[in-house]
């Protein structure tokens, strides 16, 4: 994984991201975007497997349901955002016309 890759995911997924980590999944997936899926894809499966919501009357209220909302929102996200190692829109779809050169009268 090239330096702008490791950027892109890095700002997509946060800078406490465990870079070994998103080296490995790059070298297995080869493709960013599917590496930043994969990880939000893991932190939202943790959030739901806790409770969302704990509450200890008057001493403490723990609140997730935010959290899960935000991950969600990152992945639908990803969705509109051009990872560095995909081609641009502008090169996608190129299409080459030929077309056959007449003469404009016969001699």
């Amino acid at each position: 994984m090239d330096d702008p890759v490791r950027a892109w995911l890095l700002a997509q997924l946060g800078s406490t991201t465990d870079i070994a980590d998103l080296d490995a999944r790059y070298a297995r997936l080869q493709s960013a975007r599917a590496v930043a899926n994969e990880v939000l894809a893991e932190r939202r499966a943790k959030l739901l497997a806790d409770p969302l919501r704990m509450t200890v009357d008057g001493v403490v209220t723990i609140d997730q349901s935010n959290n899960l909302a935000g991950i969600e929102r990152q992945i639908a996200a990803l969705v509109d955002v051009v990872a560095p190692d995909e081609p641009a829109e502008t090169e996608q779809g190129t299409d080459l016309v030929t077309a056959p050169l007449l003469r404009t009268r016969a001699r």
